[in-house]
């Protein structure tokens, strides 16, 4: 289970891994939608993103003998940047399953970190399932994205910073693709604050998580064209879900125009380099998508794994 317990121990476990990222401010930010925000920048992070959290976490709490087989990931980029890192440092061999339109500098972060990249078509076939083979095959230990307990502990630690640094939140936004984040930090916001307002964003063209929120069960939809790369999973998760469904209020969708806006926001006004996945969430905040009565928000920037071509795309378009 995901407990307050289990994230102190996931804090106690990663914090002289990882890096304890900065809360910044923008007032121009604030003026443009109304609110006073806070951003937990997970772009400065180790491997570029909060991933690197989760996969400490859940490495570090490998038997020996676990760690002496080896172990498999399956990832668009920064869960396999992470888990590639987090392998190395744990001295243990890393499979990672890529899709074959990963982007480019993920891919070149992974192989960079010293791991085993095998490509799959994620058209047409399950990340999982060809994943699992790979585990099946060679006798790895498999570490997922989200989907795990340890994994979620170790992301929780973000808000854990966060609140220690900015007690007085009414709410707080965390972009989400299976969930592994969201339920992370929302669990850790909700033992901190129970009365917090915890909102997971996700992409118009990739609403998974806003489609099964509403229907009350997990929806399965077809590969998302979003361009945010790495919130293109196809279904929550299935120990992440619950969570979502008991602590968030609402799930919050936002257009490719407005991650777009908002990146390009972010880049040239705040001077921060933040990832199209990453932005989702201050997208929410910018676009108008929280209550009205919400006042002091959180934002978590995800991530700063941006590929070249989209931040080339941003910059041409401004």
């Amino acid at each position: 289970m995901l407990t307050l317990e289990s994230i102190n121990e996931a804090r106690k476990r990663i914090s002289s891994r990882i890096h304890r990222t900065p809360v910044v401010t923008s007032h121009t930010f604030n003026e443009r939608c109304g609110k006073e925000v806070f951003f937990k920048c997970e772009n400065f992070q180790r491997a570029g993103a909060f991933k690197i959290r989760g996969a400490i976490n859940k490495i570090q709490s490998l038997t020996p003998e676990e760690k002496q087989r080896g172990i498999v990931a399956f990832s668009s980029g920064n869960h396999a940047q992470a888990v590639a890192l987090a392998g190395k440092e744990a001295g243990t061999r890393v499979v990672v399953a890529m899709p074959n339109d990963a982007p480019k500098m993920k891919v070149a972060g992974t192989r960079g970190y010293g791991a085993e990249i095998i490509f799959y078509d994620r058209l047409s076939e399950d990340r999982e399932k060809f994943a699992s083979n790979l585990a099946e095959r060679e006798q790895l230990v498999i570490v997922p994205p989200y989907d795990d307990y340890l994994v979620m502990a170790g992301q929780a630690t973000a808000a854990v910073e966060f609140l220690d640094e900015v007690p007085e939140l009414d709410s707080l936004l965390a972009p989400c693709s299976g969930g592994g984040l969201f339920a992370g930090v929302a669990t850790a916001a909700k033992a901190f604050n129970p009365s917090i307002r915890c909102f997971p964003v996700e992409p118009e063209v990739a609403d998974d998580t806003r489609q099964s929120f509403l229907k009350g069960e997990r929806v399965h939809i077809p590969p998302p064209p979003t361009v945010a790369d790495g919130l293109r999973v196809q279904i929550p998760g299935v120990l992440t879900f619950p969570i979502l469904q008991k602590l968030a209020e609402d799930v919050l969708t936002v257009s490719e125009e407005e991650i777009m806006e908002t990146l390009r926001f972010v880049l040239f006004r705040m001077k921060l380099l933040v990832e199209t996945s990453g932005v989702t969430a201050a997208a929410a905040v910018l676009a108008g998508k929280l209550p009205a009565n919400t006042r002091r928000v959180g934002v978590i920037l995800s991530g700063g794994n941006i590929d070249a071509d989209m931040l080339a795309k941003a910059i041409a378009d401004s």
